[in-house]
């Protein structure tokens, strides 16, 4: 995939991810956030899926890339946000 085809696909991956981890109540994240998560999340995606079936996963606008690329985006973002909530401080929780 091009550059702007993998921006597209992080936006859109980034946006479904962020609507999957954060429910009802999710934090709104701007467009360039939405970028960094997909793509990163792809590439994790990625890499779990070679780890998990030692087959490399090509990237392509088709229904197996995106829930590979949305299941790491998720787990990007659990972690994400499981770190921050255990840097604040615990009266800062509630």
């Amino acid at each position: 995939m091009g550059f702007v085809a993998w921006v597209i696909f992080g936006a859109i991956v980034g946006w479904a991810a962020n609507l999957v981890v954060g429910g009802r109540a999710r934090r709104r994240q701007g467009c360039l956030v939405s970028v960094l998560v997909g793509v990163v999340g792809a590439a994790l995606g990625g890499l779990v899926y070679r780890l998990a079936t030692g087959q490399p996963k090509t990237f392509d606008f088709d229904f197996p890339s995106f829930g590979v690329a949305v299941l790491g985006a998720v787990a990007l973002l659990a972690i994400l946000r499981l770190v921050s909530a255990l840097g604040r401080r615990p009266s800062d929780r509630w």
